[in-house]
C-alpha cells in the first residue's frame, strides 16, 4: 500500500519571505487513504511575535510557545524529516505549507522538500467541484465530516479532517468495499443454517403462496443456470 503523509502547519503570519515562522506542525501517516494511527506533532518557538490576525485563527499565543524548542532542534527538524521520508506529502493549499516548511529548512541549511513530493487537496477539490468554495471547512461540510472538535484551527485536528477529506476525494467510504471478504456459497449456506438453528424450527409450516406451476417454472429456470446460483445455497437450509 502507498504511504502518504497528511500535513498541516500553523504560523505567525502569512508570508515566510517576510520572516513569518511555523509555530505548530502536524503530520499523520496514511496508507491507501486510511490513517494508520502514526503521527508527528510539535509546537515550535518561532523566536518572533505572532500577528494578531493569525492568533485569532489558531488561538496560539507567544506566551504559550515559551520554552518550546526551535525548528532547528533535533526533536523538530530531524524527527520531522525522518517521519516524512520520501513519502508524498498531502496538504490543503500545499503551496502555503510547502513555502513555510522549505523556508524553515533553508534557514538551517537543509535541502527543501521538492515540489513533486507534494499533493494539494485544494487543487484536487477544484477539479472535483469546479467553481465552488473549496476550503477545508467547506469540503468537510460537503462530505458531512463533523467539525464539532474544531473550535479553532489547529494543525493536528486539521490533519485528521484533511485525511478524511482526502479519502472522500478518492472515492470515499465506498473504497472499503474493495476490502470486503469474499464469502463462498457453502459459507453462506452454513450461515443461513446456523441462523435457523439459533431460532429453532417453526412449530407449524407457513402456507405456500405460489402455485405448483410457478414452483416448476422456477425449478426449471434454476436448473438452466450455470455456475454458482444464489437459490442453490438455500436448498439444504429450508425453513420448516
Amino acid at each position: 500500500m502507498a504511504r502518504e503523509i497528511v500535513l498541516d502547519t500553523e504560523t505567525t503570519g502569512l508570508d515566510p519571505r517576510s520572516g513569518h515562522r511555523i509555530i505548530e506542525i502536524a503530520c499523520i501517516e496514511i496508507e491507501d487513504y486510511i490513517p494508520t494511527g502514526k503521527h508527528f506533532h510539535r509546537y515550535i518557538d518561532p523566536q518572533r511575535e505572532i500577528d494578531p490576525e493569525a492568533e485569532k485563527v489558531h488561538g496560539i499565543s507567544r506566551r504559550m510557545l515559551q520554552g518550546k524548542p526551535t525548528f532547528d532542534h533535533a526533536d523538530i527538524c530531524e524527527a520531522f524529516l525522518d517521519f516524512v521520508g520520501e513519502s508524498t506529502i498531502v496538504a490543503h493549499n500545499a503551496a502555503f505549507d510547502r513555502g513555510f516548511v522549505n523556508a524553515e529548512l533553508e534557514r538551517i541549511g537543509r535541502a527543501p522538500l521538492p515540489t513533486p513530493q507534494w499533493t494539494c487537496t485544494y487543487e484536487l477539490a477544484k477539479v472535483r467541484f469546479p467553481g465552488m468554495y473549496n476550503s477545508l471547512d467547506a469540503l468537510c461540510k460537503r462530505f458531512k465530516i463533523s467539525l464539532v472538535e474544531r473550535e479553532k484551527h489547529g494543525a493536528l485536528i486539521d490533519t485528521k479532517l484533511l485525511a478524511m477529506v482526502y479519502l472522500e476525494l478518492h472515492g470515499g467510504k465506498d473504497r472499503a468495499l474493495e476490502f470486503a471478504p469474499v464469502i463462498t456459497a457453502a459459507e453462506s449456506a452454513e450461515a443461513v443454517a446456523a441462523a435457523i438453528a439459533s431460532y429453532g424450527s417453526r412449530p407449524r409450516s407457513l402456507p405456500s403462496r405460489i402455485t405448483a406451476e410457478e414452483q416448476a417454472a422456477h425449478a426449471a429456470f434454476v436448473a438452466s443456470l450455470k455456475g454458482e446460483v444464489v437459490w442453490r445455497q438455500y436448498e439444504t437450509a429450508t425453513v420448516n
